[in-house]
């Protein structure tokens, strides 16, 4: 049963990958012109992540800041000036996340799964609980994804993004992807994809404020009694 299920999402992520990468042909074109335009220096960023089982792997992403300041905080902070015009326009369409297909095909990433982090917050701050969720292949898209994308501008403070993020999101964030790894299967995953295409178009027509997240409730076991999944 296992390893049909496993099968069956493998199958399901090369069609669907394959099929996104024609069907985004036109924002690959606009992604690379855009940022040729806009900064020096190459289109795709190869990030470090830590995927299934603890192996890092480099997961491609249009780049969306300026080459030179880059080495500062890997969080990237509400208004980050590294952030270039362009940049901010593929970050809230999440048209940067688009060269992650290619490795979805290679078998590094799923379509669905817990978002991967870079190498050192994972070293540094993921409790017992928060490396379960390793035992997934990582995905393009997660309830934890979803969750950070509607409110991490809550959560971020401008001025110490890196502290804010692994005392206040990070966490919330995981205990969603925990929740996913207990639940993983097909429905599920097509539920969350459904999800996603609907919380980008809340996010870019301004709604920033979404609904609970059907997780939540089980999210909860994981978080501190005084930590509550939605901002206040």
């Amino acid at each position: 049963m296992l390893g049909e299920r496993v099968l069956t999402k493998r199958l399901f992520d090369i069609l669907f990958a394959g099929a996104a990468m024609i069907a985004a042909t036109p924002l690959l074109l606009l992604a690379y012109v855009g940022i040729r335009l806009s900064s020096q220096g190459p289109v795709v960023f190869p990030a470090q992540r830590t995927g299934k089982d603890g192996t890092v792997f480099t997961m491609p992403k249009f780049r969306t800041m300026r080459i030179n300041d880059r080495k500062r905080s890997v969080i990237t902070a509400p208004r980050d000036s590294r952030v270039f015009p362009f940049g901010t326009f593929l970050r809230k369409t999440k048209i940067d996340e688009l060269p992650q297909f290619w490795a979805v095909l290679a078998g590094r990433m799923s379509i669905v799964g817990p978002r991967p982090e870079d190498p050192k917050i994972v070293d540094n701050h993921y409790t017992d609980w928060m490396l379960e969720t390793l035992r997934v292949k990582p995905g393009i898209t997660s309830p934890g994804a979803l969750f950070a994308y509607a409110y991490q501008d809550y959560f971020l403070e401008q001025t110490t993004p890196y502290e804010s993020y692994v005392e206040a999101l990070l966490p919330r964030k995981l205990s969603l992807e925990r929740v996913y790894v207990d639940r993983v299967g097909f429905a599920y995953d097509m539920m969350v994809i459904a999800r996603t295409l609907v919380t980008i178009l809340q996010m870019l027509t301004g709604r920033h404020i979404l609904g609970t997240p059907p997780e939540s409730e089980a999210a909860r076991h994981w978080l501190p009694s005084d930590m509550p999944l939605l901002p206040r």
